[in-house]
C-alpha cells in the first residue's frame, strides 16, 4: 500500500518560486522511484519530473528543464519540487505519483497524491 500527500501550492506571480512537497507512506524495500505529473484545465494530465529511488536519475519534462528541479530525502520518504522562473502556462493542479525507473525511463504506477494547486498570474 502506497499513500502520498502533496503540499507546497499556492499562488505566485510569473517569474517567482514555489517547493512543492509529497510525503510518502511506504515500505523502504520497496524502493519505488517519484514522478510529479500536472493536470491544467481542460488537459491531460502530463509528465513533469522524476528521480530514482537513489537519487542517481533524474526525469524531466522539455517544458520544465532548467527551471524545476526535483530530489528526494529518503530517511523522510519526501520528494520534492523546486520550482523556478515560473510561467503562467506551468498553472495546474500538480500531482504526487511512485513508480519505477528502467532503462532510462520512468514507468509510473497508479499511486497518486490528492494533487496541490499551482497558480501563476501574469
Amino acid at each position: 500500500q502506497v499513500q502520498l500527500v502533496e503540499s507546497g501550492g499556492g499562488l505566485v506571480q510569473a517569474g517567482g518560486s514555489l517547493r512543492l512537497s509529497c510525503a510518502a507512506s511506504v515500505r523502504t524495500s520497496s524502493k519505488l522511484a517519484m514522478g510529479w505529473f500536472r493536470q491544467a484545465p481542460g488537459k491531460e494530465r502530463e509528465f513533469v519530473a522524476a528521480i530514482s529511488w537513489s537519487g542517481s536519475r533524474t526525469y524531466y519534462a522539455d517544458s520544465v528543464k532548467g527551471r524545476f528541479t526535483v530530489s528526494r530525502d529518503n530517511a523522510k520518504i519526501t520528494v520534492y519540487l523546486q520550482m523556478n522562473s515560473l510561467k503562467p502556462e506551468d498553472t495546474a493542479v500538480y500531482y504526487c505519483n511512485a513508480g519505477y525507473d528502467y532503462s532510462g525511463n520512468y514507468d509510473p504506477r497508479d499511486y497518486w497524491g490528492q494533487g496541490t494547486q499551482v497558480t501563476v498570474s501574469s
